[in-house]
């Protein structure tokens, strides 16, 4: 009987959190930009009134 890689199986669980936590951010990063778009349009919606 084989024996398991133990070494081999972490590094496959870090790799997933690694991806995930980057997809996370991605995420995170796209909602900021999209708030601050919106943010920044009404400011300047009032300036010209």
């Amino acid at each position: 009987m084989a024996k398991t890689n133990y070494g081999y199986e972490k590094y496959g669980r870090e790799m997933e959190k690694k991806k995930k936590k980057e997809e996370k951010l991605k995420k995170k990063l796209a909602k900021n930009n999209d708030g601050v778009k919106d943010e920044e349009q009404i400011p300047s919606d009032k300036k010209e009134s």
